[in-house]
């Protein structure tokens, strides 16, 4: 996959890319995003334009998303959320969750990478920030995902359900196979690629450093 950072423009005008994903995004979920987007900038009294430069994610785009009307893609809220200095649940926040919840299959809600290769769907309530996630990732036949460094501290703990899925981290480069595992750092950027083909399931837990 091409790498998402590369499809928003830097002035003010919106990729091709995340429109074409938006097309597939749950617009549930895409007003949550806009609406907590929003609410946690203006709570940290951050202009658009201030984020727009901490994210790198245009102003466009950030004005679209907080309105609803522009769905981003995981790499792109993965900037927002490390400009934010907030976890990636607290985009994704729904304060009416109740305590015990069913996440089924057959309605679950999916971020997608720009070009849809590469796929999450959280598997842990939104209403509140965690200090742990828990994720499902799928990934489509020679697909590539590069992951821009995760705030300090963050750690990826990853097992592959079925097929092959191989990970570079910082000048390593690391092969697994269903049923195998890895633990590493986050904070530093990431690639995930799926050299089979047939798609790729994964689950993976990341843990955010814990905050003062």
């Amino acid at each position: 996959m091409t790498r998402a950072a590369n499809d928003e423009a830097l002035g003010v005008s919106v990729s091709r890319a995340e429109a074409m994903a938006g097309e597939h995004a749950d617009g549930e979920l895409t007003h949550l995003v806009g609406a907590n987007l929003r609410r946690i900038r203006v709570k940290k009294g951050l202009s658009l334009d201030r984020l727009a430069r901490a994210s790198h994610v245009s102003k466009a785009m950030l004005g679209q998303i907080e309105l609803g009307q522009s769905a981003p893609t995981i790499n792109v809220l993965w900037k927002i959320s490390t400009a934010l200095a907030v976890p990636f649940s607290a985009l994704i926040a729904n304060p009416t969750v109740p305590t015990t919840a069913i996440f089924s299959a057959a309605n679950a809600r999916w971020l997608l990478s720009a070009n849809g290769a590469f796929s999450s769907r959280a598997l842990f309530p939104f209403a509140a920030m965690h200090a742990t996630e828990f994720y499902e990732l799928r990934m489509a036949p020679l697909g590539v995902e590069r992951a821009e460094p995760h705030s300090p501290g963050t750690t990826e703990n990853l097992v592959v359900a079925s097929g092959t899925i191989r990970i570079r981290v910082r000048n390593e480069q690391h092969v697994l196979n269903a049923g195998d595992a890895i633990f590493f750092e986050a904070d530093t950027a990431h690639e995930y690629a799926n050299p089979g083909d047939v798609e790729a399931v994964m689950y993976l837990v990341m843990r955010y450093a814990e905050r003062a």
